[in-house]
């Protein structure tokens, strides 16, 4: 008799409980969610950003729960359609107990941007494209080129690498890639780029330019360059800009020495017009002057090949 005193204590109590459970539930399924009762965080850490907006995610949780009832919202719907947004890394849907509905989206924080065949986009770390916004412009790395998607990992670590540094944040403003598949990497300073071919090796590329600078740039005009190329190993190889005035003080050395070497064919000249006076001499038969009409040939010949001689020493110097 006990036993059964047990089993129907029991068996009225979970009915008991089963009823209080699924009235709770009613009135929890028909409870509105209000405004007030939708919390949005918009999480993107260190960096913020701004694609999307606050009012933005509640327009959509009204139109995928229409009646505003708790009963009728299907979370994992929901939080598809959020996680479907081009700036949306990641989205957490969730209801508490007192039927409060919590959104923590994550948003994409664009490591630079890429314009390629005329259209814009940003990149995240992830590699991950994503459309601009009309609203909002994130301040990060321009790239332009032909830049394949398999690059865009690659590309944002030497983005990042460059934020890291004070003196590549400092020099390097832009990024392109040349129709030869280089990549250039664009500076603050002159006019110049630096070249650093292939995205192998940044770190002992960057540290070669930043040598080439502080042992050798700093003492320069920076319009001096046009392109300085750190992709070769173990070398840097400049190219001057034709358009800077002082270029080089090689070149005005040669340019001077041109002067000088312009000025020597017309004095063989007047050499060579002296042998027609020379040969009208020859007429009165007389034979001392055939000799002296011989000797100024055989000077002439001589001044001739001096000449001749001179002009490579000439070109040397040039050179």
């Amino acid at each position: 008799m006990k036993n059964k005193y047990r089993i129907l204590k029991i068996v009225i109590t979970v009915i008991i409980l089963g009823f209080l459970l699924s009235f709770s539930l009613r009135k929890f399924s028909r409870q509105k969610i209000t405004d007030d009762r939708i919390s949005v965080k918009m999480n993107s850490g260190k960096t913020l950003v701004y694609f999307i907006d606050e009012k933005d995610i509640r327009e959509i949780v009204k139109k995928e729960n229409p009646s505003g009832k708790v009963g009728d919202l299907n979370i994992p719907a929901l939080e598809k359609k959020i996680n479907n947004l081009p700036a949306v890394d990641s989205a957490n849907v969730y209801l508490n107990l007192n039927g409060k509905l919590n959104l923590d989206i994550k948003q994409r924080v664009p490591v630079f941007r890429l314009n390629k065949e005329g259209r814009d986009f940003y990149v995240d770390e992830k590699g991950t494209e994503f459309p601009i916004s009309k609203t909002y412009s994130h301040p990060c790395m321009l790239v332009t080129g032909d830049v394949q998607k398999d690059e865009y990992r690659q590309l944002a670590e030497l983005v990042n690498k460059i934020d890291k540094d004070d003196f590549s944040k400092k020099y390097f403003i832009g990024i392109s890639k040349d129709y030869k598949g280089n990549y250039n990497l664009l500076t603050s300073e002159g006019n110049y780029k630096v070249e650093i071919g292939d995205l192998d090796n940044i770190e002992f590329k960057v540290k070669g330019f930043k040598a080439f600078v502080e042992k050798y740039l700093v003492y320069q005009d920076p319009q001096k360059y046009n392109k300085i190329s750190v992709k070769y190993q173990n070398q840097i190889v400049t190219t001057l800009n034709p358009y800077f005035k002082e270029n080089d003080s090689i070149l005005n050395v040669g340019n001077k020495e041109l002067a000088k070497t312009s000025t020597a064919p017309p004095a063989v000249r007047k050499t060579v017009e002296v042998l027609p006076k020379a040969t009208a001499v020859k007429r009165p038969s007389s034979t001392s002057s055939k000799p002296k009409a011989i000797t100024k040939l055989k000077e002439t010949k001589k001044t001739e090949k001096k000449a001749a001689a001179a002009k490579p020493k000439a070109k040397v110097k040039i050179e």
